[in-house]
């Protein structure tokens, strides 16, 4: 089959948006005969020199950009950035028709950026098309808010608002309505995208891990019964809940446990002078910013992974914790609350920061008391990111999908298989 994906961000060996887009598309050349819109000014370098490494005659990339605002870098993830965004994606849809009608493409697909609240006009095209998954519409419920200063209240805001503005776009309803199949990474998303009109509105997450990298991380060996280190892998952001984490970690108040907190961002000042305020910051290591070796040795050598972001869409790090057969402990939101089963972590509910923190605290001392619990979900964590959430299973997914569109009755949403 001739699959096009839209890409805006692709990059090899990174995480995020980039990952997402170039390890679907690279696994699914592995089926299919694949083009990639994305732009050049952000990847090409480093997807020119990987394919001339590792060729893939099936993957084939199209780069373009605004004529008028070539450098889409510069702005970084700033409003006018994600201006650059919207307008390239009208562009994509010319650049699509005119190669629709000399290769006849037959299906497309979005991949790149998980956001449901813009649109994709690759849906304008008259063959079946594939939005997602996208995420976004995640929120951190009101109550957290008295934990965000000022200036994070406005960052919540803003970003409600910008999510409300592009569901009343005309253009995202378009989308939503064009779609074939919506896959959306989260529940509150899946709300959002039938609201917008979608029809075959269905549930999967965005996030992966390569099956060489679940085999390295499954060579860790079993938390240390006589050592007990929790650890929160995120940017230091008001909503990543680092600071819930760090609050619980005082109240379980373990004898000689330690906290780590691997990453850089804006609260960080703020979360050193939490951890004094609370007497632990002799047991918390900040390690700041590290290569992804790096933060994989550090997973390793850890009992669990602390998660408690307050509205994420996806989630890398659980996967990696996974990986290492490592349990997980987060609040039931988001894509990490959709992730972790009670076989593998401890999800806690968050009706409130108080009630939450006591909760995550009660799930940090079950961890340290129970070693053998420990192994035990590190062991169906391991099982689970290999079925699930391996790029390779996810390409060998996707392939089933475009071929059930194409071949199937595409108004018939029950004979489209689901990731689950």
């Amino acid at each position: 089959m001739k699959v096009l994906l839209s890409a805006y961000s692709c990059e090899p060996g990174k995480g995020s948006e980039r990952g997402v887009g170039w390890n679907l598309a690279k696994e699914v050349a592995k089926y299919h005969e694949v083009w990639v819109f994305t732009r050049p000014d952000e990847s090409k370098a480093a997807i020119e020199a990987e394919l001339a490494r590792h060729p893939i005659p099936n993957l084939h990339f199209v780069y373009f950009t605004l004529p008028f605002w070539k450098d889409s870098l510069r702005w970084g993830q700033s409003g006018a950035m994600q201006l650059h965004y919207y307008l390239w994606q009208i562009q994509a849809y010319f650049v699509a028709q005119k190669m629709h009608r000399h290769i006849k493409f037959d299906i497309a697909h979005h991949v790149t950026f998980v956001r449901y609240s813009v649109p994709s006009l690759l849906s304008l095209l008259p063959i079946p098309f594939i939005w997602g998954p996208v995420g976004g519409g995640e929120s951190a419920p009101p109550k957290f808010w008295s934990d965000f200063s000022w200036q994070n209240k406005l960052y919540e805001i803003f970003r409600m608002t910008w999510r409300s503005m592009g569901e009343l776009d005309p253009l995202t309803r378009l989308t939503a309505k064009n779609s074939t199949i919506a896959y959306a990474t989260t529940k509150d998303t899946a709300k959002k995208l039938s609201k917008l009109g979608a029809f075959g509105v269905k549930q999967a997450s965005e996030t992966g891990i390569s099956l060489s990298e679940i085999e390295q991380l499954s060579q860790c060996h079993p938390p240390k019964v006589e050592s007990i280190k929790f650890i929160n892998v995120a940017r230091l952001l008001h909503w990543k809940g680092i600071h819930l984490g760090l609050r619980a970690f005082a109240e379980a108040n373990l004898a000689d446990a330690e906290y780590w907190i691997v990453g850089e961002g804006p609260e960080l000042e703020k979360l050193q002078a939490l951890a004094k305020n609370l007497n632990i910051a002799e047991r918390v290591t900040f390690f700041g910013l590290l290569d992804r070796k790096e933060v994989l040795v550090k997973l390793g050598q850890c009992t669990a992974l602390v998660h408690p972001s307050l509205h994420d869409s996806g989630g890398w790090v659980p996967l990696e914790a996974m990986a290492s057969g490592r349990p997980i402990v987060c609040l039931d939101l988001g894509g990490p609350g959709e992730t972790v089963t009670p076989d593998l972590g401890i999800k806690v509910t968050a009706h409130s920061p108080e009630q939450a923190v006591s909760d995550l605290a009660k799930a940090m001392v079950k961890l340290a008391q129970n070693p053998d619990l420990c192994v035990q979900m590190g062991k169906t964590g391991q099982q689970r990111v290999k079925k699930l959430y391996s790029w390779e299973a996810k390409g060998k997914w996707l392939s089933k999908v475009y071929e059930d569109c194409v071949s199937e009755l595409k108004n018939d949403q029950s004979l489209i298989p689901e990731l689950d």
